[in-house]
Parts: C-alpha cells; sequence; structure tokens
C-alpha cells in the first residue's frame, strides 16, 4: 500500500525525524491562505499523488506570494497528472502540500528496502540526492552506499555514524544523521514498511538536516495490524477496478490485451498468459482468484473482467485443489446466469472430480453457447485465441 508525501512526513515527524512546517489543502483559497500562514518569503506547492514525476510534469511550482499560491493550486487541482509513471491517463489531484521554501546547502538520498540477495532490509544512502536514485546506481554505482541491517537489532548506531562519514557529514552533522538513519530503521520496521525513503534529506544555509520529501510503501499483508496505516489509503488514486478487486480478495491487475484470464493460483496465471500470447493473442489481465473458488467471488472476478471494454473472450484456467472442480463448475455457471456470457468463455478444468465438472459444464452449454470447455491448457488457449481473431 502506498500512501501520499504529507502522510509520509507525519510519521517521519512521529518518529523524531526533524521536518519543516507545512499545511495541507484541497482548495486554491486554502493554498494562499497556508502561504500567509507559514509567513516564508517563498512556498512550494506540491501535488499528493501516488507517482513520481511531478516535478517535471509542472505538479510542483516554486511560489512567491499567496496569489500565485492560489493559481498554482488551481491548475493542479483541475488537471490530471500525466508523468512517466502514470501513463497517458494521468492520476486525478485532490490534495496539495504547501510548504515553505528551504534554502539548501546539500541534498542526499536515505532509503530503505527489502534486499532479497541479502535477504535482510537494507539502508541505502548517496549524496547525490534529489535526482532518481536508480539513475544514479546506474550511471555512478560508487556513489551508492548500501548497509545491510540486522534482522534481530536492526540499524546499529555504529553502521548509521559509518554512513553519515561516507556521505560527507562532519562534527555535530554526523550525530545529526545518524539518528535520523536510526529512526527511519525503526519506522521502517514498526509500521511494517516494504519501502522507506527520504530524497532529498537536506543541510539547509542555516545548519539544519530536515527531510524535505518522504515516501512510504507497506506491506498488504500486515495492514491488519496498522488500523490507522490501513485509513490514509487513498481509493481515487488507483484504478477502480483494483481497489473492487482488493475489497473482494481478487488479485488483480489490467493489462492491455483483449483475452481476460481467470485463474488460481500467481504461476498458474504467469503459465495462462504465457500460452495466450504463445498462440496469438494478448492478455487482457493477471487475475487470481485464489486457492477456494465461490461463487460470489467467481461472479465477481467476471464483473471485474467484463468491465473491460477490451475484453473480447475469457480463458477460466482452474486446478481444482482445496476446491474441488464440480464445486467449481457450479460457481462458474451460477456467475454466467448472474452476469451473462456475451462474449466467447473457454474453461479448462483440471483436478479433483473433474469428470462431473465437465458434465455440469456441458448441461450448461445450450443455456449459454458461448460457454465452452476444453480438454487441457493449449486446447483452451487455441479455442479463445480463436474466437476472437
Amino acid at each position: 500500500m502506498k500512501i501520499h508525501e504529507y502522510q509520509a512526513r507525519q510519521i517521519l515527524t512521529a518518529h523524531g525525524i526533524p521536518v519543516p512546517a507545512a499545511e495541507v489543502v484541497r482548495t486554491p483559497e486554502a493554498a494562499a491562505e497556508a502561504f500567509k500562514t507559514l509567513g516564508a518569503p517563498m512556498c512550494v506547492v506540491k501535488a499528493q499523488v501516488y507517482a513520481g514525476g511531478r516535478g517535471k510534469a509542472g505538479f510542483v511550482k516554486l511560489v512567491h506570494s499567496a496569489d500565485e499560491a492560489r493559481a498554482a493550486a488551481k491548475f493542479m487541482l483541475t488537471h490530471r497528472m500525466m508523468s512517466y509513471q502514470t501513463g497517458p491517463e494521468g492520476v486525478p489531484v485532490s490534495v496539495l502540500l504547501v510548504a515553505p521554501g528551504v534554502e539548501i546547502e546539500k541534498e542526499y538520498y536515505l532509503g530503505i528496502t527489502l534486499d532479497r540477495t541479502r535477504h535482510t532490509a537494507t539502508l541505502i544512502a548517496s549524496a547525490e540526492g534529489g535526482v532518481e536514485i536508480e539513475e544514479v546506481a546506474k550511471k555512478s554505482p560508487e556513489k551508492v552506499i548500501k548497509e545491510p541491517m540486522h534482522p534481530l537489532l536492526g540499524l546499529s548506531p555504529f553502521q548509521a555514524r559509518a554512513v553519515a562519514f561516507k556521505l560527507g557529514f562532519s562534527g555535530k552533522f554526523v550525530g545529526e544523521a545518524a539518528k535520523i538513519m536510526i529512526n527511519l530503521a525503526k519506522a521502517f520496521i514498526e509500521t511494517d514498511a516494504s519501502l522507506a525513503e527520504i530524497n532529498p534529506l537536506v543541510l539547509t544555509k542555516d545548519g539544519k538536516i530536515q527531510a524535505i520529501d518522504a515516501k512510504f510503501n507497506f506491506d498488504d499483508n500486515a495492514l491488519y495490524r496498522h488500523a490507522d496505516l490501513a485509513a490514509m489509503a487513498d481509493e481515487s488514486q488507483e484504478r477502480p477496478l483494483d481497489v473492487r478487486a482488493r475489497k473482494a480478495n481478487l488479485n488483480y491487475i489490467a493489462l492491455d490485451g483483449n483475452i481476460g484470464c481467470l485463474v488460481n493460483g500467481a504461476g498458474l496465471a504467469m503459465a495462462t498468459m504465457d500460452i495466450v500470447k504463445l498462440y496469438g493473442a494478448e492478455p487482457a489481465n493477471f487475475l487470481d482468484v485464489g486457492g477456494s473458488v465461490t461463487a460470489e467471488g467467481a461472479v465477481e472476478a467476471f464483473r471485474i473482467i467484463l468491465s473491460d471494454p477490451k475484453v473480447k473472450g475469457i480463458l477460466v484456467n482452474i486446478f481444482g485443489g482445496i476446491a474441488k472442480c464440480d464445486l467449481i463448475a457450479e460457481a462458474l455457471v451460477a456467475a454466467g446466469k448472474e452476469v451473462g456470457f456475451k462474449i466467447p468463455v473457454v474453461v479448462r478444468l483440471e483436478g479433483t472430480n473433474v469428470e462431473q465438472a465437465r458434465k455440469i459444464l456441458a448441461a450448461a452449454h445450450s443455456q449459454m453457447p458461448t460457454l465452452a470447455t476444453a480438454t487441457d491448457l493449449t486446447d483452451a488457449a487455441k479455442k479463445v485465441c480463436a474466437a476472437v481473431a
């Protein structure tokens, strides 16, 4: 799960990391009032969205008066932000952050994420803050510092101080920077984050170290422990079908093809998408309904798939293990009766009670002429791809 920058700043503040004062606003007039309240000679108006590239897209603007703040806010709140991370459809903007401008002496990058090669969380730091860390890692990998964290002890003070020295801090700033790293590590662990990032961490010209921008992603599987974090989710930043799927406990990702895929199991879903491409079509989605398909889940899965106007056919590929094939077949028939199959639906079932399942589907064919069965996955892929060719 993602959250907005202003929410990430709240987490940093709660963990003792210095963050400049700022105002969260939702109207142009509120942005103008925020400029006056902050009392700074210049402020930054920043769109709050689940995507990067805001500055290049014109959704981070430096303003020098309340009128400029109002105009910037009006532009952002009435346009969708489009960047390399959003695609051409862009994302809506409904919340803005107004923060005082800071005179920066030096920018740094701090981040903590999971390093699957080391099997632990790792602190990533660079003296090249304020830019895309991926580009720094690609062009100048020697400028990226990686410090693995102990799985039980977290980030030790001696590790944080060593990184601070490598970043070029000296004097009292070594201790201050080290404390920020340790607190960021605590925030990462305590919130079950998958990413905790400060970019940039800045040293100001008046000698302060502050977190100017922040980003947190959280492990969805741990959100049951964090009702406060779950409440921060902004569904307007997600695709409506993604929200529907999550609420139905379905794993769904929209793609650009024309064959809808309804599968149980992530590995089987990947294989299904591959074989669709092998026989000349393109998958319209990844949709994993899980090991125990219910009639309600099948109905919602079909509704989600059929909500995509690009879908011209559906391939159902289910292995009956936890849920027996005959029960799955009954769920599919119930879904067909409720939703209505107006496009070709090819079903491949395998596993426990598969023969009974095939009889159920065959009996339903007279009422659902677009419903067809397949003997195996290859047969299913050929049939559905031929039906939409």
